[in-house]
């Protein structure tokens, strides 16, 4: 392994062990090959386990229905846990390293977890939906507890003892006046059994990790400067390059990609230093270098021609509504009481909004990159992927080479928030390594990045409903239209791999149901293509789909006279809801009444409001299945000659179930109070008619420093509730309470995000014409 020298991986959480290494090393459980039953799905909601199959190449991944997939013990007793998910920051390493520690009893000192590399972990998909803890975790846990079994057998039967006079501990099996480390059982033994899917886990009263702030693993490394990030890999002969992209920025299937590029002047780099190769394939250009800046000097030189095309329609604040009003649409009927038509007849105080979403980008701190080495048929990709194992499939597809030749290191990037760029630049090194046949390292710039990232979809939706007369809710409809984030992986397009066509996907439906009980609902998810590469986002859909749902309930609880959160407690029946929206209510010392009851003076330049919003995070395939609860309660100053919106403070409080390690849920509640604030407030892509136009940091402003809202958070204690992900369910109400405290300071309504000063300004003054026409 290349720059690992310095590290101390070693010591604590990415252990650079293969299970060959351990076997050398006579102490590894080996449990494999047996078993080749059908494809496994865990009951409930687990992931995929895919069952053994023969290996065709040097890089095999491992089955999903075996336990030393999972599980390993080394010599010395370390507990090796393997899982295909990755940590994209938000300390999953060390939370799953708290759950193997208390499933198989040893010190969490000694367990270490390595993420997401194919050969080494599992396929359970893509680290997506707040899913990792919830569900990816369990056969991990499950196959925890059954080698802890073993190792009591194994005791049991050495000491010539019934199993059940012993225990564990620590690391230990004790009994009979004796003990033995795990790593004295295991050395030596080759057991070959299948996971027990039904395996019980280990009861709540008897966790010791599980519940405790552990410190996280990840960050002395990174605080340290060792070998985290995989900008900092470097392979002994590695050369630099940069991509040259089409003109039409992070357009999707009506752009010419793939058969767009009229003709490449190599002879324009010619006078260059340093330039090693100019690799062309289709519409894919690469410029192997070098040295990095050889490369981005001839990246930016190189003389290319490519067709016209400018054919996006019109995806401006001012023109998206229309635009995605406009779009091909594949209805899908997701819920439709028998009495909806006939409860529409008695709607006297009709609310029919339509509500709309801008396309968001991931905007990762840094640039995307990754390494490739292709050498003796083989490749081998160091990337920051969420998406591992999908990823080794492309990067075999791209250069036609089975996946079991394609070996994926998963390292830490810039951060993301759903897909950014990383799996593109993986296949853009891949294919590089391959023409030059040395080690190649590739680097987005940040305009590139910013440009082909596949961004979070816009999103219009349509509530249609109202009250009766004694403000009531009677009716209640959504329509929410959602362009597919498909998003191939760019090189495969560029290069003809794949067919760049029109296809239409489901994912706008995310939470797209009422929590409420109203009497009668009708949702509709209005399926359509993608206009721009699109992928998944934190909250996707659903904090769009929220948005909609706590405005209109906001606004009917005031037609109705009525204190907002108590209209809300009116249709709610989920008492783990009740609980969060209570707690919010006593967080934020919250008065009861009807909004915007006390107007700000017309003299006065700034205006005070609150608002509140609730949710429960409902992701994956409808219907889906929950994450965690989460409501806000947030104070905000309007400005009134500007139209500026500050947050000033915001309540929030959050229901995961248990919490494996409570200081990882405040982050990550922190992280999303944060994060969608400054979506809500500032954050929108601009594009013009041949791409995206947001291309650097002063296109594409965020939440200062200086504009950060004081944040209190209360985490409820569910010690003995399975645990919930809690990666994005906090930042599901943001927006809605947002818009629903500035309506409580203004008296108006916004229904468009982002709320930025120029929309509220016109929005007040649009107010006042009204006012003074009446």
């Amino acid at each position: 392994m290349f720059g690992f020298k310095n590290s101390r991986d070693d010591l604590r959480g990415t252990v650079q062990l293969t299970r060959r290494q351990l076997l050398k090393t006579g102490g590894l459980i080996m449990v494999s090959a047996a078993a080749t039953g059908p494809l496994a799905i865990l009951a409930g909601t687990g992931p995929v386990l895919h069952p053994p199959a023969p290996a065709q190449g040097p890089f095999p991944v491992p089955a999903g229905t075996l336990v030393d997939s999972f599980i390993a013990i080394s010599a010395n007793g370390d507990v090796i846990g393997f899982n295909g998910h990755v940590d994209l920051g938000t300390g999953v390493r060390t939370a799953i390293g708290q759950l193997v520690a208390d499933e198989i009893e040893t010190d969490i000192a000694r367990v270490k977890i390595i993420l997401g590399h194919t050969t080494r972990t599992p396929d359970l998909g893509p680290t997506i939906a707040s899913d990792t803890i919830q569900n990816t975790s369990t056969p991990m846990r499950q196959a925890a507890r059954q080698v802890r079994q073993l190792l009591i057998n194994l005791a049991a039967e050495r000491w010539s003892v019934p199993a059940a006079q012993l225990r564990t501990d620590n690391g230990f099996v004790i009994g009979a006046g004796k003990r033995l480390s795990y790593g004295e059982l295991a050395a030596g033994q080759d057991l070959h059994i299948d996971l027990d899917q039904h395996m019980p886990l280990r009861s709540s009263k008897e966790h010791k990790y599980i519940g405790q702030s552990v410190a996280r693993v990840d960050i002395p490394n990174k605080v340290l400067g060792a070998l985290t990030y995989v900008h900092d890999v470097r392979l002994p002969g590695m050369l630099h390059a940069r991509v040259v992209r089409p003109p039409y920025a992070g357009a999707d299937h009506t752009a010419p990609l793939g058969s767009s590029l009229v003709a490449v002047d190599e002879n324009s780099i010619k006078h260059l230093p340093g330039i090693v190769k100019l690799v062309v394939q289709g519409d894919f250009i690469g410029i192997v270098a070098e040295r990095e800046e050889q490369a981005i000097a001839a990246m930016r030189q190189l003389k290319v021609q490519w067709k016209e095309w400018a054919g996006l329609p019109d995806l401006s604040l001012a023109g998206l509504h229309a635009t995605l009003d406009k779009l091909d649409k594949e209805p899908r009927m997701l819920r439709e009481d028998e009495n909806y038509k006939d409860a529409v007849q008695k709607i006297t105080q009709p609310i029919d909004r339509d509500y709309v979403w801008p396309y968001h980008l991931h905007a990762s701190i840094g640039p995307s990159c990754a390494v490739a080495l292709f050498a003796d048929g083989k490749a081998e990709v160091w990337s920051g992927s969420q998406n591992p194992h999908d990823l080794r499939k492309d990067l075999g597809k791209l250069i036609d080479l089975h996946p079991d030749f394609v070996n994926v290191h998963r390292m830490e990037a810039s951060g993301c928030y759903g897909r950014n760029c990383a799996d593109d630049v993986a296949a853009d090194a891949l294919l590089l390594a391959k023409a030059v046949g040395q080690p190649v390292r590739v680097q987005l710039m940040r305009e590139q990045e910013s440009a082909w990232e596949p961004k979070g979809t816009g999103q219009l939706i349509k509530l249609r409903g109202g009250l009766d007369d004694a403000g009531n809710v009677v009716a209640y409809e959504l329509q929410t239209s959602y362009p597919s984030n498909l998003s191939p992986t760019l090189a495969l397009v560029l290069t003809g791999k794949v067919k760049h066509e029109k296809k239409v996907l489901q994912m706008g439906d995310r939470t797209s149901i009422p929590l409420y009980d109203y009497p009668a609902v009708r949702a509709v998810s209005l399926d359509a293509a993608p206009i721009v590469r699109a992928s998944w986002m934190r909250g996707v859909s659903a904090l769009p789909n929220v948005l909609a749902h706590e405005c209109w309930i906001d606004e009917a609880a005031w037609l109705a006279k009525a204190d907002p959160i108590a209209y809300r407690l009116r249709y709610m029946k989920d008492e783990r809801a009740v609980g969060v929206i209570q707690a919010a209510h006593r967080l934020s010392q919250w008065q009861d009444g009807v909004a915007h009851r006390t107007p700000t003076p017309a003299g006065e330049k700034i205006a005070k409001g609150r608002g509140f919003a609730y949710a429960r995070y409902f992701h994956s395939k409808f219907p889906g299945f929950g994450a965690a609860w989460a409501a806000w309660v947030c104070d905000v100053s309007v400005n009134r000659e500007t139209g500026e919106v500050k947050v000033d403070k915001v309540f929030c409080t959050h229901d995961c179930g248990a919490m494996v390690n409570p200081a990882g849920v405040r982050h990550q509640v922190h992280g999303n109070i944060i994060q969608s604030t400054s979506r809500a407030l500032k954050e929108f892509v601009t594009f013009d008619a041949s791409g995206t136009t947001s291309l650097d940091w002063g296109g594409y402003p965020l939440l200062r420093f200086d504009e950060l809202p004081e944040v209190q958070i209360e985490l409820l204690e569910r010690p003995h509730e399975a645990p919930m992900g809690a990666g994005e369910s906090a930042s599901v109400p943001s927006a809605a309470a947002i818009a629903n405290a500035i309506f409580d300071a203004t008296g108006v309504r916004l229904t468009e995000v982002p709320f930025t000063p120029s929309r509220v300004l016109a929005a007040l003054r649009q107010a006042e014409a009204k006012a003074k026409a009446q």
